[in-house]
Parts: structure tokens; sequence; C-alpha cells
């Protein structure tokens, strides 16, 4: 009894188009990784997160790419990591339900997280043992008898006792035997000895039934298949982050000959103090950004300049902190009237990173920005900001290279006048930089404040002042079950009478493990020079909430459909239940005003509940700003324009797959709902 092997999946030759070959990579080859997936998760929205941030991450590390080890090997390891980081996000598990486990899943869900990985790597993706030992980082014999103890751990979740009462000296044999790899002379010697010891008969019976049905699962498991549109939201996903506006202007007015004539005055009387170092960069220094960070001498000017087909990338200067390294940048077309950016998981890399940067952390993201007063001025030329992960020492040297660069394209509008993006392109090449970076310090102050929110505490930890963003620490306690706090927004944050910026992309969970009933998380803002913090207000600004409250509908088909039910103070609407292959189910509620849920968690009972079967759900939303306008989510949405939106989920459409699915009941755990805010906490650090 051999575990099925897999043919091994090739490397994407076309490694020159980018993150696209990925994709398509991941899109032949879905089904592998979603069962995959599927043993860590939980629910749709984790699979197509592990699935985003698998491509960027397999694009991004693809140069580092070493043909040792078989590709679809490496893309594995990067695969699990990012499930274990996956597997205990708490905003993932709970900001959607979960979708009902089959009993093999549930089983699998008891093991010891290694022992899991070890046997779903060798009988479902269908790796070697030495390769699955690679993987794990153990040896060979180590993998032997994690897969031992697996199969153990499994016959006890399956109900089938805990211990085998054979003979131990034998125990090791039993896989390779098993697998008919065992040397020929404890092949006879093992089934001498099995002949006249019953226990040992009984142990290797028992052993390879499990070993029977972990491979057979195989085959149930190839019944959660992807469901339709999986790899096109993920692909919207990706295009979501290149959506970007452009807008043609006037030529940018230089103002260097103004200087010049001002500049031979100030050294005739030698005028070079700290006064005539802010105003120098005031008068040569364009970019605002760069020049409070010049003026307050948190960096030095460079004026890299790196030139490929035309296209000239000239890096103004970096910022270094523990939190990021800031990279300014100016990119200019010299062919044509194109505007470039730069994008952190494509196409550009950091080669000496494992040597200077801690990964600990992942970069903010810095959306670009064609409405600035510099970004409007020349139709060829593009001054933005990276961000890159933070320093491990004092001083560096970046060696960063840049092998594409996203081209931004002039929007359009539709017949409703919402702007819309029509397509994406690209430029590549080769630019090359050693940037020299100090870090700078960064300064802690503790808050310890605590208030309640939607009636669940809240602490405000710490505050972070650091040269490129001010950091409020928080965490939220978790030890209520029947309400908790699945995602906390936050308005500007005010320090000494001075408004900062909430970052819209910089919150982040921390896994700090501190306090089991306490979760923590960091949002960012703007930075904030020079300045004590005295008196700081917190403004929230939303707040995502998660009600557990259980409810179960029978459903009774002689009563005919539709079907109403009350639920949260309102009607839902069973549309359909048509038992067939598959067996389709719809649930139904338009009325949104006053609505208390925006989405629901539920799961569907089957009459039958030795039968495995799957459930596949698609839905139909409505988005509704903070004034209570709605947008038809089948129509271009101007997103960026509105509001804090709400997503109100209207119709959700379920197949359940299996062999004819007949429903029994319909049972509701809990709903999740986004309540805007207006409190503020005010904090004194005198």
């Amino acid at each position: 009894m051999i575990p099925a092997k897999v043919d091994p999946i090739p490397f994407p030759t076309n490694r020159e188009k980018g993150v696209e070959s990925i994709v398509n990579w991941f899109e032949k080859y879905k089904q592998s990784f979603y069962l995959l997936g599927w043993s860590y998760l939980s629910n749709q929205q984790q699979m197509e997160e592990l699935f985003y941030r698998s491509i960027l991450k397999v694009h991004k590390e693809l140069p580092r790419f070493k043909s040792e080890t078989s590709f679809e090997l490496w893309v594995t390891s990067i695969f699990i990591q990012i499930c274990r980081e996956l597997a205990v996000d708490s905003s993932l598990q709970s900001s959607v339900e979960s979708e009902p486990r089959q009993n093999f899943l549930i089983a699998l869900d008891q093991l010891r997280e290694y022992e899991k990985e070890a046997m779903v790597l060798t009988y479902v993706k269908g790796f070697s043992r030495e390769e699955v030992a690679h993987l794990l980082q153990v040896s060979v014999e180590k993998m032997k008898e994690v897969l031992f103890s697996g199969i153990q751990s499994l016959r006890k979740a399956l109900g089938d006792g805990t211990t085998f009462n054979g003979c131990k000296e034998y125990h090791k044999d039993y896989i390779d035997y098993l697998e008919r790899t065992l040397d020929r002379p404890k092949k006879i010697d093992l089934e001498k000895h099995i002949y006249h010891c019953q226990h040992c008969q009984q142990d290797l019976a028992t052993f390879q039934d499990v070993m029977l049905t972990m491979m057979n699962l195989t085959d149930r498991i190839k019944d959660l298949h992807v469901p339709p549109g999986f790899m096109g939201n993920v692909k919207a996903r990706l295009a979501e982050m290149e959506k970007i506006k452009q807008q043609r202007n006037k030529k940018r007015i230089r103002k260097g000959l103004v200087f010049a004539g001002v500049f031979a005055v100030l050294i005739a009387i030698d005028f070079f103090t700290g006064a005539f170092s802010n105003l120098y960069y005031t008068w040569t220094e364009e970019d605002q950004e760069v020049l409070a960070y010049l003026q307050q001498d948190l960096g030095e000017r460079l004026n890299l300049e790196a030139e490929s087909d035309g296209v000239k990338i000239r890096i103004k200067t970096a910022i270094a902190d523990d939190v990021q390294t800031l990279i300014f940048y100016e990119i200019e077309d010299t062919n044509e009237d194109n505007q470039f950016m730069m994008y952190y998981d494509d196409g550009l890399f950091v080669e000496n990173q494992h040597e200077i940067m801690s990964t600990v952390n992942y970069p903010l993201y810095y959306p670009p920005d064609l409405e600035t007063d510099l970004n409007i001025q020349e139709k060829n030329v593009y001054h933005g900001k990276i961000s890159l992960l933070p320093l491990t020492k004092d001083k560096g040297t970046i060696k960063l290279k840049i092998t594409r660069l996203l081209k931004l394209i002039q929007d359009s509008s539709d017949q409703n006048g919402i702007r819309v993006n029509e397509n994406l392109g690209y430029e590549t090449g080769e630019w090359n930089f050693e940037i020299p970076v100090t870090k700078q310090a960064s300064i802690e102050y503790a808050l310890d404040e605590e208030t309640l929110v939607e009636g669940i505490p809240v602490r405000l930890d710490k505050l972070i002042i650091a040269p490129t963003t001010t950091v409020l620490q928080y965490g939220i306690n978790s030890k209520q079950r029947e309400k908790r706090i699945d995602g906390l927004n936050f308005d500007d944050l005010e320090v000494n009478n001075k408004k900062l910026k909430a970052n819209m992309y910089g919150s982040s969970y921390l896994d700090l493990q501190q306090d089991v009933n306490w979760y923590t998380f960091q949002t960012h803002y703007g930075p904030l020079f020079g300045e004590k913090p005295k008196e700081v207000n917190v403004r929230f600004a939303s707040v995502y909430v998660t009600f557990e409250d259980q409810k179960t509908i029978e459903l009774d088909s002689s009563r005919g459909y539709p079907q109403t039910f009350e639920y949260a103070g309102s009607t839902i609407s069973i549309d359909k239940v048509e038992v067939g292959q598959p067996t389709t189910v719809v649930l139904s509620n338009h009325v949104i005003k006053n609505r208390a849920y925006q989405s629901l968690h539920f799961d569907i009972v089957g009459e039958n509940e030795n039968h495995p079967w799957s459930m596949e759900m698609d839905n139909e939303a409505v988005l509704v700003d903070k004034n209570g306008i709605e947008y038809d989510m089948n129509k271009p949405v101007p997103h960026e324009e509105i509001e804090q939106p709400r997503y109100f989920e209207t119709v959700y459409r379920l197949k359940l797959h299996g062999d004819k699915v007949i429903p029994k009941s319909l049972n509701i755990f809990g709903y999740n709902t986004m309540k805007y805010l207006d409190d503020v906490v005010k904090i004194s650090l005198d």
C-alpha cells in the first residue's frame, strides 16, 4: 500500500511576466492547493486570503528560488507558512461564518499540528517522506515517528482506540511494510513474527485500516471542489491594488534659477547655519514630505539615479526607524508621457533583506496619489514613496533591485459619471540601487487607558512616536463570547491639538500572546515631528461586531416555499429548497433599513449525517454609505469616494454537493454588523 504520488508540478518558465505567471500557475494547480489549505482553514474568506498572500509572496521571493528543490515543494513551504498564520488570525476566523467541516476534517483537526501537516502532505498532497521531512525541517527517521503518532492520533479521533497493543520493537516497521519499502530481511522477520503474534496482527490490521482511511480521504476531499469564481475573487483583489487615478495638468515650474541667485548671496555672507539648512531645503526640495524629513535632520538627500530603456528612477531619500524603512522616489519616462510607480510585491525586492531587515512585520501600504501638486504638474513624472521592512541594525546599505514598474493609466468615466480604470500596464527593466540608511530612534509612551466599545473592554496600551509614522497600540478583550469585536477603526488622532490622519491600510494584528483574554493590534497615523505628546485624543470611527444568537429552523418541504421566519428583528425568507444534484437552498432579506445584521453565520443540517457532503455558497449584497445611500454592487461603485461603507448581504444561494442531500434544518449561529462611533478618549501624558 503505497501513498499516491502526484506528478511534479513544473516551474513557470515565463518569469518575466511577473505576478501574472504566478497567478496562472496557481490557477492551473488550484485544486491541489485548495485541498491543502482547507485542512487548516474554515471559511472561504480565509481561503481567498491564503491564495492572495501566497501569490504575492511567491512572486516576491521568486528571484531567490533555487533549483536544488522542486518548485512545487518550494511553493508549498510558503503556502503552509501562510496557512499557519491565517489559522491563528482572529480577524479572519470570526469575520465570516465557518463552513461545515466533514468528519475526516474534524478528525484531522484533533491531531497535533506537526502530525496533521505530516499526514496531509504525505497522504493528501502526495509528497515523498523525504520531501515532507525537508518541508518540516526534521530527519526522515523523525518523519516516520511523526507519521506513526499521527496515525495513532487519527485512530483515536476516529473512535478506534488510543493505543497499539502489539510488540513495540516492530512499530517502527509498520509504515515501511505497508508502503512496501521495508528491507527484505526485515520484511521476512516481521511477517514471521506476525504469523505467531495475534496482538501484532490486530495492530497491523488496524494500522492499515487507518492508513487506508487517510488515503481514501484524498477522494473524499476532492468533493471540496474550488468554488466557481474563487480564483476570480483572488484576481480581483490583485487588480484592486493596482487601481489608480491620473490627472494631466500643468507643467512643473522649476525654481532653480531663482535659487541660484539667492544661493550666491548667502554664500557671500557666510550664511552656513541651521537656518540656512532649512532655507536651502525649502528652495531646492519641492516634495513637501521629503522637505519635512530633511529639515528635521531625519534623513539626507541622496539623488541616486538609475535608467533602463529611457525610464529613470531617482531615489530622493530614505528614512528608517523601528517600524519601517520609507523610500521616497521619482520616476521619469523620457520617451513617452507615462507615469510609473513602484509596488512592493511586484518587481521590487531587497537582495540583502535577510541580512539587514526584520521580517517579523509587513511593510505598510501607501496607495498612489496622482492629485498631489507635484504629480499633476508633469504627465511623464511621478513622485511616490514605498515602505520596506525595518532595519535590524543601526546602519546599513539596502541593495534594492527593481525589475518591474506599475503603469498609472488615465481613468475614464462611465455613463453615470463614475470614474473607472480601463486597464493596467507595466514597464519592465532593471534598476539597481545601493541605498545608505541610518535607523532613527522611536519613543514609546504608556497610555494605560481602558474604555468600553459596545460594552466590550478596549485597552489603549501605548503610543509609539517614530519618524515615519505614529502608532497606536491597543487591545480588545475576547472573553465575552456572545458578543465580540472583530474590527475597530479609528478616526484622526489628535496629539497636542494637532490632527494626525489615520492610514486606512495601516492596521495590523500583533501575536504577542501576553494574555489569552486580549488580542493586541496596532493602527498607524501620520508622523509627528519634534514634539513630546502631552494631550492625546483617540477618536473612534466604527466597530465591526459579531453576535452569537443561535436559532434552528426546521426545513419542512411539505408546506411549500417560500417560507419566512423571524431573526434578529428581521423577517428572512427561505425562497427555495430543491433536492437534487446538487441540492439548492436560497435565503433572502432585501429590507436593510434599520436591520440589525449585515451578514449571517449559519449551517445546513442534512437528514443523513453519515453521508459526507460539502456546501458551496455565493451571495448578493448592497453597499450603503454612512448617510444611508445605497449602491448596487452589480454596477461600478466609486469605493474610494464612499465614507465608511457597509455591506448588507441580501441573498444567499447554497449548493449542497453529495449523494442527494436532503436538508433537515437551518442552524443560525449569529451575525455580524458594523456600527458607527463618535467616542473620544482623552489622555493626559503629563
